[in-house]
């Protein structure tokens, strides 16, 4: 939300709502030493809150009739658990990996549910409480973490590396080099370097894939929101102003409840894909 004496075009609008709040210079060009403040804020927090919930959820656990917060709770532990188990078969990883699906479920769902506040929200609060002078001349905050991708790539990487780590657990670090350089075409020593080279592009494609899944999805939902927001900044007492002002309420609406299949439905493939990437950590080819 710009200050109340300028007045921004739809574009700028939509330029504006795009921007971080960042450590450095607000810039085109991408920086790695450049931290955006508000995605991990928010990222932390509803981490937190994740965590507090299912913590809450096991606390006041009950061997009786189960009440409304503690049947939800068994429900998607139960979801989550019978997945974990149809993929990855070791029991022992189980221990770790189904917990990890869960908390990754949660975590992803909680980010992807804050693009269903009004877009407008936490940049007015931010604006009109003057802590944009703290930060910088700028009053950008964006808070939903799963358009943001560097966040999303950072939860990939993270899977990439939980992959790593069973890879080598499993197979051993000679198994697993033996594996890069004999797979997919076989244990030819010709072969190696194609072996390898196949290897590390699965490797790469499917951490990109994973986090550019989540990126696409949630910031194309985030732009309709910042589209429909802009049918409601047209309203005027005249006919056009007052259609517009009933369409943003109405597509507004209707495109929150369709929302909530996206953001579930974005959690649950995200979730599926890190427990089918560690599954095939355990597979030997």
């Amino acid at each position: 939300m710009a200050s109340s004496s300028q007045e921004l075009t739809a574009g700028e609008y939509i330029r504006h709502h795009l921007g971080h709040l960042q450590t450095g210079k607000q810039s085109a060009v991408v920086d790695f030493g450049v931290l955006n403040l508000d995605s991990a804020f928010w990222a932390l927090t509803l981490g937190i809150l994740g965590c507090w919930l299912l913590w809450l959820g096991a606390r006041k656990a009950t061997s009786g009739v189960p009440g409304r917060f503690q049947a939800a709770v068994e429900i998607l532990v139960e979801m989550v658990d019978s997945q974990a188990k149809g993929i990855v078969h070791s029991a022992e990883s189980r221990r770790l990996v189904a917990p990890l699906a869960l908390t990754v479920f949660v975590w992803i769902f909680l980010m992807n549910a804050m693009d269903l506040l009004p877009v407008d929200l936490f940049p007015y609060i931010w604006d009109h409480m003057g802590l944009h002078a703290v930060f910088g001349a700028k009053d950008y905050m964006r808070v939903v973490p799963t358009a943001d991708l560097s966040v999303t790539m950072g939860l990939s990487v993270s899977v990439l590396l939980i992959c790593l780590y069973y890879n080598v657990k499993i197979k051993g670090a000679g198994g697993w080099f033996h594996e890069l350089l004999s797979a997919p075409f076989g244990a030819k020593w010709y072969l190696a370097p194609f072996n390898f080279l196949m290897q590390i592009i699965e490797f790469v494609a499917k951490t990109v894939s994973h986090g550019m899944r989540l990126f696409g999805n949630m910031y194309a939902g985030e732009l309709i929101f910042f589209l429909i927001a802009l049918m409601g900044g047209a309203f005027a007492f005249n006919a056009t102003g007052i259609f517009l002002a009933i369409g943003h309420v109405v597509a507004g609406m209707a495109w929150a409840i369709f929302h909530i299949l996206i953001i579930t439905l974005q959690a649950f493939v995200f979730m599926m894909l890190t427990l089918v990437y560690v599954g095939q950590a355990h597979d030997a080819h």
